[in-house]
């Protein structure tokens, strides 16, 4: 058995299956809490986590991704690590992406997203997803079976993104290739082995270089376009590579914790008893279900806070220097706020109030874009997808499940979903 109390949560495999007894266990010992490894202190209740989220004038976002790795390339003095940050921000991993950024830098790179996520381009993006639902699932659901993390849920959120950023449709099995979304057993003889063992994160600044760099040079009535043509609020033009890195950023984040997303939804669909037949009785719930699929299994595992100030967090004072570890799983179970967190409720009324997307300005910029392939996906699979069953064979009975998650403590979600069902003529 697992000892909560001297375990590595950073390299622990043991609490990868299911960690929410350790993060209760935090809990129980206080919401803010140290842990015994790398200096790291917890954040495993939900009005702590959402203080944390908020407070971007003492808590910097600078070790969002990276936590206590690697060590901060500076020695902690004085009262205030502002100009220690600024001036040693670019030995840090992703420094360069705003997931990393504090105000105003972070004010001025998310600004070239909103210029992009407007109502009536999400509105577009919707039509496009009905369509690309049907796509996705004209390539399997005749078999009967598939996995559903490859078959379904990974091609569909990249190619969601990529027609958000406007990516042009010719270069869309590229991406899928490139970025590891392929159909499964399919290979495409177009593309050389070089492109397709490349890094994807450099792939994805290329292309999205050459991209912009074009749409300066010619101008054009689409979507990439106005991604070159934004400007910064003060009116000034970025440099080409920070508007790349902005679209690169939501790109990869946003089809990583997107098909993470539908794949839990899609287990608990078929794990909890009489769900199926009630949201195939009454479509109206679908919103609420993909509300309580983030609640439950939120994408990002654990992200990280370093206090550039002596601050306090609930009740507990947190020196300057402290690497906090914020995690959204943890505080969407949070007894405090939410009856028997750890059941799948469609009836819960408080279900939106979840921390799968964030708070304050670090407020996923993909949330309403994720709830829409949340409800359309679900929509259009129980439309075409009948009696959807876990494949026994593969995970086990329903009373001795057998998942594997993502072996990190940064991300959560299944590596593989077998699937049975009967197509729907």
């Amino acid at each position: 058995m697992t000892d909560f109390d001297t375990v590595d949560y950073f390299t622990d495999q043991a609490l990868v299956p299911n960690p929410h007894p350790y993060y209760d266990h935090l809990r129980s010992k206080c919401p803010v809490t140290g842990l015994p490894h790398h200096g790291v202190v917890a954040v495993t209740g939900y009005e702590e986590t959402a203080e944390a989220m908020r407070n971007g004038d003492a808590l910097s976002s600078v070790i969002a991704v990276g936590g206590p790795f690697p060590p901060l390339p500076f020695e902690v003095e004085g009262d205030d690590l502002g100009a220690l940050i600024a001036e040693h921000r670019h030995k840090m991993p992703m420094y360069e992406h705003m997931v990393t950024m504090d105000p105003p830098d972070h004010t001025a790179a998310r600004s070239l997203l909103n210029r992009l996520l407007t109502p009536a381009r999400l509105k577009e993006n919707e039509e496009f997803m009905w369509r690309l639902a049907d796509a996705q699932l004209d390539e399997f659901v005749a078999d009967g079976a598939c996995d559903f993390l490859a078959a379904y849920a990974k091609p569909f959120s990249l190619l969601v993104v990529a027609d958000v950023l406007g990516v042009p449709e010719e270069d869309h099995q590229q991406f899928r290739v490139v970025l590891g979304a392929e159909r499964p057993g399919a290979r495409v003889g177009a593309l050389d082995d070089d492109i397709v063992s490349s890094n994807p994160l450099e792939f994805l600044d290329e292309k999205f270089s050459a991209y912009i760099s074009d749409r300066r040079a010619n101008p054009r009535d689409d979507v990439l376009t106005q991604l070159a043509l934004a400007k910064y609020p003060d009116g000034s033009t970025p440099e080409v590579i920070d508007v790349v890195r902005s679209a690169t950023f939501l790109f990869a984040a946003g089809q990583e914790t997107t098909a993470k997303l539908l794949t839990s939804a899609l287990r608990f669909l078929c794990d909890t008893p009489g769900l199926q037949e009630e949201l195939r009785a009454d479509r109206s719930k679908i919103p609420v279900f993909i509300e309580e699929t983030l609640r439950m299994e939120a994408p990002v595992k654990s992200l990280f806070r370093l206090a550039k100030q002596t601050t306090q967090l609930g009740e507990t004072e947190v020196p300057i220097g402290t690497t906090l570890m914020l995690c959204p799983g943890a505080a969407n179970r949070d007894p405090r706020r939410f009856e028997d967190p750890h059941d799948f409720r469609l009836d819960r009324p408080n279900s939106r109030e979840h921390m799968a997307f964030g708070r304050g300005v670090h407020t996923c910029p993909g949330g309403p874009l994720a709830r829409v392939e949340g409800r359309v996906s679900m929509e259009r699979i129980l439309d075409r997808m009948l009696d959807i069953r876990i494949d026994e064979n593969e995970h086990g009975p329903l009373e001795a499940r057998r998942y594997d998650y993502e072996p990190t403590y940064i991300l959560r979600g299944l590596q593989k979903l077998q699937l049975e069902f009967t197509p729907k003529s």
